[in-house]
């Protein structure tokens, strides 16, 4: 191609992606920003372990006033103890069911306004629905979302009266899960909690942002942690052929890869690339402040839908290898 065709055809291809870039720019809402953490405080639930744990030894050693709550007195013992043996700082626990609403105001009022809430907690137990316990089920999204509501409705208030004294931006993360965008066999309660969680953050977001609140929320993938051990032993074996091509992540780059999201304001934040991939296919309507986010996801919205298309029709495909197998056992 000569010189004299390949510079029309260059400013065919910048132009009008450069005024896309600024008219996003423009557009995209909330608004960019940074919340700062240090001096600042950061109260973190299913703080005793996993994820949970790790943010909170982040955030200390990042200078923030630390509170962790779980529900296990003696795991949070230790984990203040380690992140003081860490960090040098003094973490408040508090040891509280997040179902009872009455005791998680009480723990939140008893450890201060809050400047950075940031809801982990989280439990699941992988199985079909026909086959688990209502019980069971209940339990998942008294924990995972109810837990969540709780939290807010009780952090809330306070944080709106600081951050108009202060002038300085809050957050309100919580944690999803990959489950928590896309439905997976043996995942039907957790990922009803889980996608349950992100209408809450949403519509929280619409609500809250006049009062210089950001909300976050965190879609990390299949992570090292004491309760991922549980899961793996329950999981059907159609979900374990499923996952096996999804990567595990460790409890430290989590933690990482939040807190960084956190601090920037950020509404989605993956953890990996396939979380990536699946925030660009299912932004849907979601608040985005990052106008080069928003420029992927208008770029390749359309080949990632056609990238889902392809895994589910793998899924779906081994499903019924799977049954194809167990069924012609049976006969």
């Amino acid at each position: 191609m000569s010189s004299s065709l390949f510079s029309p055809l260059l400013l065919i291809i910048i132009v009008p992606v450069s005024a896309l870039l600024i008219f996003l720019a423009l557009i995209t809402r909330p608004r960019p920003t940074r919340i700062p953490i240090k001096g600042r405080h950061v109260f973190i639930t299913g703080g005793s372990s996993g994820i949970g744990f790790a943010i909170a030894r982040l955030a200390a050693a990042e200078g923030a006033r630390v509170s962790i709550l779980a529900r296990n007195r003696q795991r949070l013992d230790e984990a203040r103890d380690s992140i003081r043996l860490a960090t040098g700082v003094e973490v408040g626990v508090y040891s509280v069911d997040v179902r009872d609403a009455e005791a998680v105001a009480r723990a939140i009022e008893v450890a201060g306004p809050i400047d950075v809430l940031i809801c982990n907690q989280g439990v699941f137990t992988p199985q079909e629905l026909e086959k688990q316990e209502m019980d069971e089920i209940k339990f998942i999204v008294d924990v995972n979302l109810m837990g969540t509501f709780h939290l807010i409705k009780a952090a809330l208030p306070n944080m709106k009266r600081k951050t108009r004294e202060t002038g300085l931006p809050s957050s309100i993360a919580i944690m999803s899960a990959q489950a928590g965008q896309v439905g997976v066999y043996g995942y039907t309660a957790y990922s009803a909690s889980k996608f349950a969680l992100r209408g809450l953050s949403e519509a929280l977001q619409h609500e809250v942002i006049a009062d210089n609140i950001f909300v976050s929320l965190i879609f990390p993938s299949d992570t090292d942690t004491p309760g991922f051990s549980e899961e793996l032993r329950r999981r059907p074996e159609i979900s374990k052929i499923i996952a096996a091509s999804s990567g595990g992540m460790k409890a430290d780059d989590v933690a990482k890869i939040s807190l960084n999201g956190i601090k920037a304001g950020r509404f989605s934040i993956p953890c990996n690339f396939e979380g990536t991939m699946l925030s660009i296919v299912t932004a849907g309507l979601s608040p985005q402040s990052s106008f080069m986010a928003a420029f992927l996801e208008i770029s390749f919205a359309s080949f990632m839908r056609f990238v889902a298309l392809c895994f589910q029709w793998n899924w779906f495909s081994s499903i019924e290898k799977w049954h194809a197998k167990n069924y012609s056992k049976q006969n």
